[in-house]
């Protein structure tokens, strides 16, 4: 048994909606053997993992797992189920999980949901490691393997102030994705996106940040607004910071100048010693050090978002309650244990720390770590209040004064802070400050003292800042269509690209070409994946997005988005079959429905119906769960489907009297005709018509205006605006038809098209991907066998995908001469040299037709060599077979 690959498919995939793990297996000589065939393998699993026992596994019950077990189950699920009991101890625990077979044999997919990636990963890898020793009879630590996922889950999770944030977002529907292993994040797409670092933003200041950070330049801007705030002075040198005791009213506090978190912070300082060994103790965490007047009171902490005092919390120091049994130091020890308690800013209170300023503490006072308190007393560790060394907050929001709240917007207002922390010290926040005084501004506040007090009312700080960033009503997405099927995604892609971009939006679009952003190309390549979709959707120029979805991207990674406003499936037909685990159509649906799946509540879904699986999707269960527009498109307007569905008030569209026409309750409104739009031939390439169909049902679901729309597509030319799609040139006297067809519907509809041109010579020069199957390779020679075609020039992709030199060439000569005997075909492995000889052979007025993966290039290289684009074609399908042909309802869309 060993592991193939382990990869992420962070957005909604074909095994669920949520982030997950897939780990593909192969079995190997484990293929044909169970664990019950293993002798004594269940007993050894069950002593190092006794928690499998409460596993219900389909059996619906505690120990369903275990039964499963004994009677005999297959290594993948062991391992999925192990993985998933081994993320609890973890601290991480999640519960979904899921294995099925590959396609090959011995070959399974092993998925598990994971809230923390790195550490899951881990614990993942350890199941096969686990299971993998226990067949062996070899010993497996899990402690340590549990306890090493624990630490990298410790050291990756969100803190509790991002954490808050997040969640504030969910609640609101806006999208969110994290950008690295800390803080960093970005919520909304396109035009509305916006970061978030912990509790910055991208509206807050630099220079904020950075005056925030310097703690006396705050109290002279402070100073300069009016805001009350103690005197300090900066000193290098102890014994400046011994000179500063005697200009300043005693006590004093001694800490860094910019520092945070209460690190290296001494309060209550008398004597000269004392500040000078509260220098060493702050000089140790930065080179300049603040000696300060102490102000008396009690310590609060008000949270100031965007101008307004959104949460006040009185914080008290880190400390203890005796039993009149324990010792400090035992104490310190139980409260740690608290599930409360994490190291750091991991839990809703941080671990109590003993160190310098501790024993400083506690010396002055004349107390230790070894005494026993007495019942009820509370033993204060430090003089310090931050959350971040072990101190507790009460929420006080109701109590704090109007006036003392003006007072804090004021203070934020006074550095141009839009998130902001500010310490501050009275005797009561019910009342005005008096005597009090506002210590210090914060950037980057810790908020979890208010999300998670440790007495009074929580407070959504989180989504208070959250709504800075989008108000109430104001959006974070932008429209997103997404377009999936096997034959006509690009053609349809474009073509709505091209019609919303005449609205004037800036649209990013992603294609197996490239992506465009405003119309211009920023990437080539095939750009269909999930990481295309979020480059448009992290484009901050983007008004709104068109992806075309493919089948790898979404069977390896899942989607690059969580929801979309309009999706399109233009069809489904044999392709990939052998891949992925892909081994019929129906496992060519079941991936491209999650396109269709993510269409939000109140979306739209534009469907062929001219295809019976389509057709059905409506009514399949994994549809039923939001409601949706669903709209189908037929170049039949007799199609069955589409008549019941308009009668039922749903909408339409469909090709009556040459054009296209939109029905929708009991209106029929006439589009424009399809011989008007350049990339369909004159009307005569029925499938792109199709393809146009589907481009006005997503545009109109949309809001585009039919004027609109009708201006986009008569300008939309094959070989300009659909490189490499259906694009025809003509060199001198013969003509050449360039496209990507690469499966049997594609051959089916192009050849059909090509065998319009009458009392013409045809030639077609065909390659296939190598990664198809045999079976596949043989069903698209079928169809170029029957193409019509006077001869054929099979060659070799530039690109073999694991196919020895002419391996596939063999393949596809053969199919056609066993049907079509006597049929021309050779083989001319290099596309070029096939290119070349067909032209240098070519009859006047002959049709080549190339079918290539290179079909962007080629069109370069035919335009180098002097050829013309053609997209005025009527003269070339002018005779009686021709119109015949544009009266078959050819369903199928390149």
């Amino acid at each position: 048994m060993r592991i193939i690959t382990i990869r992420t498919l962070q957005g909604p995939n074909v095994f669920a909606s949520w982030p997950v793990l897939r780990m593909t297996l192969d079995l190997e000589d484990l293929n044909e053997r169970s664990s019950a065939q293993v002798p004594g393998f269940v007993d050894r699993l069950l002593g190092l993992l006794p928690g499998l026992a409460e596993h219900h596994c389909s059996r619906g019950k505690p120990g369903g797992f275990v039964e499963r077990l004994r009677e005999g189950t297959y290594w993948g699920h062991i391992v999925e189920h192990v993985a998933l009991q081994l993320s609890e101890p973890a601290g991480i625990g999640v519960t979904y999980g899921k294995t099925v077979h590959a396609g090959a044999p011995g070959l399974y997919d092993v998925v598990v949901e994971f809230e923390n990636e790195a550490a899951m990963r881990l614990l993942l890898e350890a199941a096969f490691e686990l299971v993998t020793a226990v067949l062996e009879g070899k010993p497996y630590d899990v402690a340590a393997k549990v306890a090493e996922a624990a630490q990298i889950a410790e050291e990756t999770a969100l803190g509790p102030s991002t954490r808050a944030v997040v969640k504030a977002a969910e609640k609101r529907g806006i999208p969110w994705s994290r950008l690295d292993d800390e803080s960093l994040l970005v919520f909304g797409y396109g035009k509305h996106r916006r970061f978030v670092q912990a509790t910055t933003s991208c509206n807050t200041s630099c220079v904020a940040v950075e005056i925030a950070g310097n703690k006396q330049l705050t109290k002279e801007l402070l100073e300069r607004a009016g805001v009350p705030t103690p005197r300090g002075v900066v000193v290098r040198t102890a014994g400046e910071a011994a000179r500063a005791l005697g200009e300043l009213r005693a006590p004093v506090v001694v800490k860094p100048l910019d520092g945070n978190q209460g690190k290296g912070v001494s309060l209550n300082l008398w004597t000269e010693a004392q500040v000078r060994e509260a220098f060493d103790i702050a000089r140790a965490v930065r080179s300049r050090v603040l000696v300060e007047e102490m102000v008396s009171g009690r310590n609060y902490r008000v949270l100031v978002v965007d101008g307004r005092v959104v949460a006040a919390s009185e914080r008290l120091p880190a400390h203890v309650v005796g039993d009149g049994q324990r010792t400090v130091a035992e104490l310190i020890a139980l409260e740690n244990q608290s599930p409360l308690r994490a190291n750091g800013h991991n839990g809703v209170l941080t671990r109590i720390v003993v160190d310098d300023v501790v024993r400083a503490g506690l010396a002055k006072q004349g107390r230790s770590l070894d005494e026993v308190p007495a019942p009820g007393e509370r033993f204060f560790l430090r003089e310090g209040v931050n959350l971040s060394t072990g101190g507790t907050a009460r929420d006080v929001t109701d109590e704090i004064h109007p006036d003392t709240a003006r007072l804090c917007e004021r203070a934020a207002r006074a550095i141009d802070l839009d998130i902001c922390g500010i310490d501050l010290v009275a005797s009561d926040i019910a009342q005005p400050l008096g005597r009090g005084a506002i210590i210090e501004l914060n950037a980057a506040p810790g908020i979890r003292m208010h999300e998670h007090p440790s007495e009074g009312k929580p407070r959504d700080v989180g989504g208070a800042i959250v709504e800075m960033l989008y108000p109430p009503g104001a959006p974070s997405r932008i429209p997103i269509v997404s377009i999936t099927g096997t034959n006509g995604k690009t053609t349809t892609t474009r073509m709505v690209g091209h019609i919303l971009g005449a609205t004037g939006a800036t649209v990013g679009m992603t294609t197996t070409e490239g992506i465009h952003v405003g119309g211009r190309c920023i990437a080539s390549g095939d750009t269909t994946g999930p990481g295309s979709a979020r480059t448009i959707l992290f484009d901050p120029t983007v008004d709104i997005a068109v992806l075309e979805t493919a089948r790898g991207g979404i069977v390896r990674r899942g989607l690059g988005y969580d929801w979309s406003d309009v999706a399109i499936m233009t069809n489904i037909g044999p392709d990939h079959l052998g891949q992925d685990g892909i081994e019929s159509v129906d496992d060519l649906l079941w991936i491209k429905m999650v396109v269709a799946e993510r269409v939000r509540e109140g979306g739209t879904l534009v469907l062929n119906a001219d295809d019976p699986l389509l057709a059905a999707v409506p009514e399949h269960r994994r549809m039923t769960k939001l409601s949706r527009n669903i709209v189908f498109f037929s170049l039949d307007p007799s199609n069955a489907v589409l008549r019941d569905h308009v009668a039922r008030g749903g909408t339409g569209y469909t090709l009556r009297d040459g054009a296209i026409v939109e029905l929708q309750r009991g209106v029929e409104l006439r589009i424009l005709r399809a011989a008007e739009i350049p990339a369909t031939f004159a009307g005569a390439a029925l499938f792109q018509v199709a393809n146009a169909m589907a481009a006005i049902a997503a545009c109109r679901a949309q809001g585009v205006m039919v004027e609109t729309i009708q201006r986009s597509l008569r300008t939309f030319e094959a070989c300009t605006r659909n490189s490499g799609r259906m694009n025809l040139y003509q060199l001198e006297d013969s003509y050449v038809l360039i496209d990507y067809g690469h499966n049997p519907g594609a051959f089916r509809a192009t050849c059909a098209l090509a065998a319009q041109w009458e009392g013409r010579r045809l030639t077609g020069i065909v390659s296939l991907p190598g990664d198809r199957s045999n079976a596949l390779l043989e069903a698209c020679a079928c169809e170029i066998a029957e193409g019509g075609f006077h001869r054929i020039i099979v060659k070799d992709d530039g690109d073999r995908r694991g196919r020895a030199p002419g391996e596939v060439p063999a393949v596809l000569q053969r199919v056609v001469k066993e049907v079509k005997p006597g049929q021309l075909c050779q083989i001319v492995p290099d596309e070029r040299e096939a290119i070349e000889h067909a032209l240098a052979t070519a009859e006047p007025g002959e049709v080549i037709v190339l079918f290539t993966e290179e079909a962007a290039r080629m069109g370069e290289t035919l335009t180098r060599m002097g050829a013309a684009a053609v997209n005025e074609v009527p003269e070339l399908m002018s005779g009686p077979r021709a119109r015949a042909r544009r009266r078959q309802d050819s369903v199928v869309a390149l």
